[in-house]
């Protein structure tokens, strides 16, 4: 099969990776899922539902597609990713008084569980941990919002970050919650930057469009053990890879982290705008789009797509 990858599938037919990908894409397109674009964003709720790719890329560099997969999109909460990964080994023990690595159950926006928990979040992936982690870029960096689009270019390997000027101007004009949780961390002292700024680099990373295959570039050092192929380098050391990689599988996906881990059981992450990355450590990475949501906020038609494929294959996380 020249360069194609080889896995086994649970059936024991031998199979490659493409062949994989295009069969679990007809399998989830013929099922007629459907869901609810997100609309709390205005600009997010004109893309159509009907998009669906899936772009799978193997430790070796090696990319396959199916449907949608080269189309951009914006990434939202995927990028908290890429933040997270940035400070992670700047701030060390300190970043870890200030956010907290336990799942929340609570949606991803909440404000009554920051009170509670007196203002420290209860992990990077919800709104107001990722604001934390915001603030500790601002403080780290002079412009941190090209620093993002700089540090995610790398690790694809290519100049693909965009900022959707038009969705990022929406999130702003409705950024009221996001606010008032960064003026709830502010006083609790967790919070160290002028609010507005911080505000304005997270709804800006927020806004970064980038297709499935970009995506899944991007985050491949993740299932590498920390080394990016692609940027040829050592992004994360492998210890502080794990404990991403942790973060992903328990709190990636809101409060359905439980519900994916369960089903599908790869570290992932998702974002409102209908895109899901995952990796098999030591196998490939994955990005799947689709912007219809469920009731939790994911993509109905990505986490059925990665359920699918994962129990077709016969190794796995576990």
């Amino acid at each position: 099969m020249g360069a194609a990858v080889q896995v086994q599938a649970a059936n024991h037919k031998t199979m490659d990776y493409q062949q994989l990908i295009s069969e679990v894409y007809d399998e989830v397109r013929a099922m007629g899922l459907t869901g609810k674009v997100a609309d709390y964003i205005p600009e997010l709720a004109k893309v159509s539902g009907e998009h669906f790719g899936i772009a799978l890329v193997d430790l070796q560099g090696n990319v396959f597609g199916a449907g949608d997969y080269k189309v951009p999109f914006s990434i939202q909460s995927i990028s908290k990713v890429f933040t997270l990964t940035m400070v992670f080994h700047v701030f060390r023990s300190k970043l870890w008084s200030r956010v907290n690595v336990e799942p929340s159950g609570n949606p991803f926006n909440s404000i009554a569980q920051l009170e509670y928990e007196h203002g420290i979040p209860r992990n990077p992936f919800l709104n107001a941990g990722a604001l934390v982690i915001t603030d500790a870029l601002t403080s780290k960096f002079e412009n941190p919002i090209r620093c993002i689009r700089e540090y995610i270019d790398e690790l694809a390997g290519q100049h693909c970050v965009r900022i959707n000027e038009e969705v990022m101007q929406s999130e702003l004009r409705h950024a009221e919650r996001n606010t008032a949780m960064a003026y709830f961390l502010k006083a609790y002292k967790n919070f160290d930057n002028d609010i507005q700024e911080v505000i304005k680099t997270y709804v800006s990373q927020c806004s970064i469009e980038m297709c499935c295959e970009e995506l899944a570039k991007s985050v491949s050092f993740l299932a590498n053990d920390g080394y990016s192929i692609f940027a040829r380098r050592e992004v994360l050391s492998e210890s502080h890879t794990r404990r991403i990689n942790a973060l992903m599988l328990m709190c990636g996906f809101y409060d359905e982290s439980g519900e994916f881990a369960f089903r599908v059981g790869l570290p992932g992450k998702s974002g409102v705008g209908g895109g899901v990355v995952a990796l098999m450590p030591g196998k490939f990475s994955i990005a799947v789009w689709s912007p219809e949501l469920n009731e939790k906020g994911n993509s109905t038609r990505a986490i059925k797509a990665l359920e699918i494929l994962t129990n077709r294959l016969k190794f796995s996380l576990f």
